[in-house]
């Protein structure tokens, strides 16, 4: 796994913290939907300012490497929410 230089490990990370900041995440998320905008829309949104909150707090280069990792991350499914491990 991808990190940067002061970034915490998966350990370290307080699962209360990212719990929560998930749970605040679906909030805003639902509230938009109920506003009438497409989750396609609101998706692009997110994922631009999460980049651009990485580049900010991270600088360009270590973003992109992060980014490049994704696709990989992709298709191993550790974005896929409905799938069944076996």
């Amino acid at each position: 796994m991808f990190l940067f230089a002061d970034q915490k490990t998966e350990q370290e990370l307080e699962p209360d913290d990212r719990q929560l900041a998930l749970e605040h995440l679906a909030d805003a998320w639902n509230n938009a939907e109920q506003d009438g905008i497409e989750s396609e829309a609101i998706a692009h949104a997110a994922i631009f300012a999460a980049m651009a909150t990485l580049v900010r707090t991270f600088g360009e280069e270590s973003t992109a490497e992060l980014i490049a990792s994704l696709p990989k991350r992709i298709r191993h499914g550790e974005y896929t929410l409905d799938r069944s491990i076996q």
